[in-house]
């Protein structure tokens, strides 16, 4: 067997199991329309105020769910059935985007409809790192969760480059109608297929008035693996200080490079491009590095590529660096969950895992306080700041850490 063999062979091992297989294309699915949506609501956002804030606040009520109830959903998925869950994250979106492609065809949408509809749809995204992505671990076993978690992370950013690329073409060519109605196929499709799925559970009973302590104890056992601690500090960093650029997107595009949407959607497929990319790698085994380092690491590179991007005269260079950027999330996102499958116990990676949700979801404080100060500064000046603040702390957290 030739080398090239031996690293296709764990992708090849893994898409041979039917419950991996249905967990990886609903999840690639169902997040390519959730990035598709995000984009459209974006752009139509920006139609409607021409305000760079106003469309920060439309992409945080997508997001916000996450800080809001990710630990109260990670501790729910230890005792609920995780498939239920799973089909419902993806068949109650799709009824919420039916309802904004019937209002968009008929002329009454508003931004206020697609505000709660992001707020709807977000409750149930804040489900995905608790339910799905520890499921897809647990169906792979320990002997391959490195590479499911790979091919998964790199699927994840296929979606966010997908996503957002095809939002940008939906949108100028289809409307909002055209893009929120196939969004919602596409959810709807995903729900009936994680409904063959045959993964059996350890559940226990749920006791909503345990659920406060529950939490607090996945925080107690945290505090005593630094490299959890690492996992949660940096998580916050990184998405409230850097993919808060998400948010500035159609404002840049639009406003300041002055391209048409669908370059605005392959602007923000950039950094999900080389993040998919990076993933592909690592899936394949060719990619080996400590891994705290690559999670770290990886972080501190997509703050530089930030900082360049904002700093560039043009948009093809933006869009570059951006791709460049895509290389270091790839080994954030990855390594996020590796390590906490990994030095988490059983009995508390949902919990932790919800944790890590809530973590993800400072990412709507950034995305508004970068529109605040692009509406002072402007959006160049926004992203710079954001990413420079962002690149101390990740500097300072990693060093503090690795003295414990």
């Amino acid at each position: 067997m030739n080398s090239t063999e031996e690293r296709d062979r764990p992708v090849r091992e893994l898409l041979g199991v039917p419950d991996f297989l249905r967990l990886w294309l609903a999840g690639g699915a169902g997040n390519a329309m959730r990035w598709l949506e995000l984009l459209a609501s974006s752009l139509f956002a920006f139609e409607v105020t021409g305000s760079a804030f106003a469309v920060a606040i439309v992409v945080a009520t997508r997001q916000l769910p996450q800080f809001a109830f990710g630990a109260f959903a990670g501790a729910v998925s230890e005792a609920v059935n995780r498939k239920l869950i799973v089909i419902l994250a993806m068949l109650v979106p799709a009824i919420v985007s039916a309802a904004v492609a019937l209002l968009a065809a008929t002329g009454h949408l508003a931004l206020w409809h697609i505000a709660v509809a992001n707020l709807v749809s977000g409750i149930f995204w804040a489900t995905e790192m608790s339910t799905r992505r520890r499921m897809v671990g647990e169906v792979a076993g320990p002997h391959r969760i490195v590479n499911a978690i790979a091919l998964d992370s790199a699927t994840n950013a296929a979606t966010r480059m997908v996503g957002p690329l095809l939002g940008g073409i939906a949108f100028e060519w289809l409307g909002m109608q055209g893009a929120y109605a196939i969004t919602a196929l596409v959810q709807a499709g995903g729900a009936f297929a994680m409904s063959r799925l045959t993964h059996t559970q350890i559940t226990r009973r749920l006791a909503l008035t345990s659920l406060p302590a529950e939490i607090a104890e996945g925080l107690r056992f945290a505090r005593t693996r630094p490299t959890i601690v690492l996992v949660f500090g940096i998580t916050i960093v990184v998405n409230a200080f850097a993919f808060s650029y998400s948010g500035l997107v159609s404002p840049l595009g639009l406003g300041v490079f002055g391209v048409s949407p669908a370059l605005v959607g392959l602007l923000a497929a950039g950094e999900p491009l080389g993040a998919f990319l990076g993933g592909a790698l690592m899936a394949a085994g060719v990619l080996r590095v400590d891994r705290r380092l690559l999670f770290a690491g990886g972080a501190a590179l997509f703050f530089v590529a930030l900082i360049v991007m904002a700093l560039s005269p043009s948009y093809w260079l933006a869009l570059s660096v951006l791709i460049i950027g895509g290389f270091g999330t790839a080994g954030f996102s990855n390594m996020q969950t590796t390590l906490m499958l990994t030095e988490a116990p059983a009995g508390m990676r949902s919990r932790l895992m919800g944790i890590v949700t809530v973590c993800i979801g400072t990412g709507p404080l950034g995305v508004l306080a970068a529109g605040a100060l692009a509406r002072e500064l402007g959006p160049r000046d926004a992203v710079l700041v954001m990413a420079s603040l962002g690149l101390l702390a990740t500097a300072i957290l990693s060093a503090l850490l690795r003295r414990r």
